[in-house]
């Protein structure tokens, strides 16, 4: 607040709203001649009123019962006042009645922060990530209702006990639907999408000060499933008589000689097939989840698949035929089957085994693999980047022979040397 700004107080009968000599009391709030009116939610006999002295006539026990409730009413008021001092806001009427009402920005609730997010998110987040936030919410509100008994809270009374008791409740809860229990990791995307609302409060000065500061999010490292080679070759080599399955087999088959996820996979079209550098085609495309441009050589598998659905596909724009992500992950549960994989057959699976099987284990440099997936960090390809004990022996047996040889030209030295 500045020097010059003033504040005045003042408490008083609202005469245009009397009716049978009695009229709701107000107080007038004033901050450089700028004034806006509070109401007391109080009704005074307006012969009563002592205007001089803003306060109702008499000792008895009704009018020192007001008068003591206009003083409480009055100090809350410069409180108020004080507090926005402190906080470096501008001072106005307006901000001191909503500050006392509790509908100013300090006083936003979590629900608020939630709409807020589902609103202005909705350009800005992909469908699916939306779709987690979502979830989070959900079990937000029902943490809320069956452990605090609330509907909602403001956002100032999420500190570290709210999230300990929130990450408990998800590690325990048992949802009537038979919907399974979260995993350590599914626990911790809730957490850390709680994480990411409370930052937007913050930026948003709805709160002072971060809840998670002294919590730490502990994901559990998850070794991620992917086809050898031979499980490769026996998947395209799987024939059946059911066309889904066959269709299924291919999309996914596509995917690992691509490197492309389900929604990449399903969005796919003619446009998206270009003539590269060096004359073979291409897919220029980006990812949806990240908006990521990426350029991946088509190697020959996948443009015998391209080839083999062109009939197929030709009255349409696009290049195989997908189905939705939970018939397309239900088929390949019957696919492991059939093969007898004991290995969980998601569609991820597929891009793993296009990062481990098909490119880093013949030698395609992280670097490159990182630029066919769309990764803007190194170390999140890393993740794919596991150990394969054939190219591992490969390896060695190349070492061995390299080692053989320099061993062989040491012992011709040393004989030579020997005989002088």
């Amino acid at each position: 607040m500045r020097s010059q700004d003033t504040l005045g107080l003042h408490f008083m009968p609202k005469l245009n709203q009397e009716k049978n000599g009695v009229a709701p009391l107000y107080v007038r709030i004033t901050v450089n001649k700028k004034r806006i009116y509070l109401s007391l939610k109080r009704k005074v006999e307006v012969t009563k009123w002592d205007q001089f002295q803003s306060k109702l006539k008499g000792h008895s026990a009704g009018a020192r019962q007001l008068n003591d409730y206009i003083n409480q009413t009055n100090r809350k008021l410069l409180e108020v006042h004080k507090q926005l001092i402190d906080e470096q806001k501008i001072i106005t009427a307006s901000a001191i009645k909503a500050r006392y009402l509790g509908v100013d920005d300090i006083f936003k609730k979590l629900s608020d922060l939630l709409n807020y997010h589902k609103v202005h998110m909705k350009t800005v987040l992909k469908a699916g990530t939306l779709k987690n936030y979502t979830t989070t919410d959900k079990y937000v509100r029902k943490f809320l209702k069956v452990k605090m008994n609330v509907e909602d809270i403001y956002l100032k009374q999420i500190n570290y006990r709210f999230i300990t008791d929130f990450e408990y409740f998800l590690r325990t809860y048992k949802s009537k639907s038979h919907r399974p229990t979260p995993s350590n990791n599914g626990v911790m995307k809730h957490l850390e999408r709680l994480k990411k609302l409370m930052n937007l409060a913050q930026k948003l000065e709805w709160v002072q000060k971060d809840p998670f500061a002294k919590f730490s999010l502990k994901f559990d490292r998850v070794e991620r499933d992917y086809l050898s080679e031979e499980e490769l070759t026996s998947l395209i080599n799987l024939e059946s008589d059911r066309i889904t399955l066959n269709q299924t087999r291919d999309v996914f088959i596509f995917a690992c000689y691509t490197g492309l996820s389900w929604i990449d996979v399903k969005n796919l079209n003619q446009r998206h097939i270009v003539k590269g550098i060096d004359g073979s085609n291409w897919i220029y495309s980006s990812r949806e989840k990240t908006d990521t441009p990426v350029k991946i050589p088509i190697l020959p598998m996948a443009q015998n698949l391209i080839d083999l659905y062109s009939e197929k596909m030709k009255d349409s724009n696009f290049i195989l035929p997908v189905y939705s992500n939970q018939k397309t992950n239900k088929y390949l549960k019957e696919i492991a089957k059939q093969l007898k994989f004991k290995k969980r057959l998601t569609f991820h699976v597929a891009r793993h085994t296009f990062a481990t099987t098909v490119t880093l284990s013949n030698g395609v440099p992280i670097e490159t693999v990182s630029k066919l997936l769309g990764h803007t960090k190194l170390s999140t390809t890393q993740i794919y980047a596991r150990v394969i004990e054939r190219k591992v022996s490969d390896d060695m047996k190349d070492l061995r022979k390299k080692l053989t040889v320099k061993n062989i030209i040491k012992k011709d030295s040393y004989k030579k040397l020997s005989q002088q």
